[in-house]
């Protein structure tokens, strides 16, 4: 199938991959739009895989203010070096997930930092009410582990749904920006104050 330069720029729009990425993508999938994009963002993944490792000491903390002044959020985010840290698409990144804890407060960055006793709770709870339901002791072992699961990528911010997109986690955008940039990306913290909590 010939690859037209329509097909690339609409690719690029859907995946902001490089051109010629974008090209070779749908070159591989004979020009099957939804296979490039799943090839490109598998790409990312690879590339986020690898420079994982590499220290994140450059950065910026991006604020957002919602509500008339009555939320407010600060987001640290860290890359390799100074020039990534001063593109238009990290601040953006920044500022839309600055945007994002505003609107679903998630509890930790990452599953690892998500409390222990947060997720012990919330177990002790999923148990007593399969118990009271009646289900026989291994079908609640299954019931528990899939509630826990849901529960924590609700409140973990990587694994939680992108409030602009919600086909895409915030892991997910984070990784087409490693991509993208060609160096480690990390959010390192953020903080959430709203007036009265």
């Amino acid at each position: 199938m010939k690859i037209t330069s329509q097909m690339v720029k609409e690719l690029r729009e859907k995946t902001n991959a490089g051109m010629m990425d974008c090209k070779k993508a749908l070159g591989e999938t004979d020009g099957d739009m939804e296979k490039a994009i799943d090839l490109l963002r598998q790409k990312g993944l690879a590339v986020a895989a690898k420079r994982a490792d590499r220290a994140t000491s450059e950065g910026v903390v991006e604020c957002y203010i919602h509500a008339g002044g009555k939320l407010g959020v600060m987001v640290e985010v860290g890359c390799e070096t100074d020039f990534v840290a001063k593109t238009d698409d990290f601040k953006a990144f920044a500022r839309d997930v600055a945007m994002h804890v505003a609107a679903v407060n998630p509890v930790a960055v990452s599953r690892e930092e998500i409390p222990s006793d947060l997720v012990e709770r919330e177990k002790a709870i999923y148990v007593k009410q399969a118990q009271e339901s009646g289900k026989p002791e291994n079908i609640i072992e299954k019931i528990v582990t899939g509630k826990i699961e849901k529960y924590i990528s609700e409140i973990c911010l990587l694994d939680q749904k992108f409030v602009k997109n919600p086909d895409l986690s915030i892991q997910d955008l984070l990784n087409e920006l490693v991509a993208k940039m060609g160096e480690n990306i990390s959010i390192k913290r953020f903080a959430r104050f709203q007036i009265g909590e």
